[in-house]
């Protein structure tokens, strides 16, 4: 039976009724009243920045006043766009510390490369300003813990780029998989099938273009030469910068596991695998196959991807499922659908309302305005599905089964500390508090 949003909404709120996560409200804070004007400064003028703070700009209290990037060719590119909507031109800036300085800017939208994320996230708590930051929110787990740690202390309201949670579409499976309806739930398979999984062949290095700040791009990375393969949008395929489709799409897919089955730690061992074995002769560092096995108490969850190519299980190219005693849950952003086992439970399928990035950015903008720390997605929600992601890569690099102490911040293998914590480049420091 296929049905509406609208109508399983309807059809379920008595099931679901009292699941909702409890809401945390601090006193409203002076800088931000409910009616003011807010304004906002870019950090990173990337397709997925630039799409962040559209939709940002649909709410008429928000202004843009400032934009930062390396690239003085996509500041004035998103300049221009940000002018034919707002009527005014922001200020344009190669550092980004000199938006944090700006008294004006109430927060900013960090959507640099994953390396960058833990130090400008940071230094905009430190300077006093909001954060939406994409995700994952750290290319390590350390600075996922710093990052965390800067939030905590300075009362940041942040919301993660994990849009999925604020998908009523989301929302709902989760609801329904909470009934039991789908009994014993005992694997959660994820998968993950892109083709820009993979680059082309290797192409020879080059000089930076005249309108890029290499070096400040690098930022606390390792002095490499430039290489178009590893710059704008490629760099997700590169350790120093990324981690593949593990990083980029784990973060949301694995967030939808962990959601589900109420996980709010480490799992009990990380086991893991992978190579460059469809594609061997491409440019990407990052694995085009790879699959990760996460042990907990009573169930198994497991990641895979194969990039280069696009066609995935249940004829998906990407997904979650649930697997229980009374039939299988599918789900990716388009719908959710259940697959009984024998005549247990009713084959239903719930197609997704698409509103699910513009509500997420209105839920942070309500948040900060009333000062509510508990967005949609925390930072420290996005710091539990990155860690996994980084976890999975951790195991995979290492072709081994690890378990990781996240009080004691160590795996049971000394080896696998050294992917731990990144060495940041001189002048750059590791965001310690």
């Amino acid at each position: 039976m296929k049905i509406s949003r609208r109508s399983f909404v309807k059809a379920s709120a008595i099931a679901v009724a009292g699941m909702a996560l409890p809401t945390v409200v601090r006193p409203r804070s002076s800088r931000v009243m409910a009616n003011d004007q807010i304004n906002v400064a870019l950090i990173g003028c990337g397709d997925m920045g630039k799409f962040d703070l559209a939709d940002m700009l649909v709410h008429p209290e928000v202004h843009c006043v400032a934009l930062a990037d390396i690239d003085s060719r996509r500041l004035a590119a998103t300049a221009g766009e940000v002018a034919a909507k707002n009527g005014k031109k922001p200020e344009l800036y190669g550092d980004y510390r000199k938006v944090l300085d700006r008294k004006d800017v109430d927060f900013v939208i960090i959507a640099t490369p994953d390396h960058w994320h833990a130090r400008q996230f940071v230094d905009a708590c430190s300077a006093g300003k909001d954060v939406y930051v994409e995700k994952p929110i750290a290319n390590s787990i350390a600075e996922c813990d710093a990052m965390v740690a800067a939030q905590e202390r300075y009362g940041t309201i942040v919301q993660v780029g994990q849009q999925q949670r604020s998908s009523g579409h989301w929302q709902e499976m989760v609801d329904y998989l909470k009934t039991g309806k789908l009994g014993t739930i005992g694997r959660v398979q994820i998968w993950a099938n892109f083709g820009y999984g993979v680059l082309g062949p290797a192409v020879p290095d080059a000089d930076p273009p005249q309108e890029v700040d290499y070096d400040f791009w690098l930022g606390p990375t390792p002095k490499l030469p430039f290489n178009i393969q590893r710059f704008h949008g490629w760099w997700r395929m590169f350790w120093n910068y990324g981690g593949g489709l593990q990083t980029d799409w784990g973060v949301h897919l694995l967030d939808m596991g962990l959601w589900a089955m109420d996980v709010q730690g480490m799992p009990l061992s990380v086991s893991g695998t992978g190579g460059k074995w469809l594609f061997p002769d491409r440019a990407n560092e990052t694995f085009d196959t790879q699959m990760v096995s996460y042990r907990f108490d009573d169930f198994m969850m497991t990641w895979e991807h194969n990039a280069g190519v696009n066609k995935g299980f249940y004829n998906r190219s990407y997904g979650v499922s649930f697997k229980g005693t009374n039939g299988t849950l599918v789900a990716d952003r388009d719908n959710w659908e259940v697959i009984p086992e024998g005549n247990t439970v009713e084959a239903i399928k719930v197609v997704a309302d698409q509103k699910d990035h513009l509500n997420h950015v209105s839920n942070f903008l309500e948040c900060l305005k009333n000062r509510n720390p508990q967005t949609a997605c925390t930072i420290q929600n996005g710091s539990l599905c990155a860690k996994y992601a980084h976890l999975g890569n951790i195991a995979s690099r290492m072709e081994t089964t690890l378990a990781y102490d996240d009080i004691k911040h160590a795996f049971d293998k000394k080896a696998a500390n050294s992917y731990l914590k990144p060495i940041y480049r001189k002048p750059w420091k590791f965001p310690e508090l």
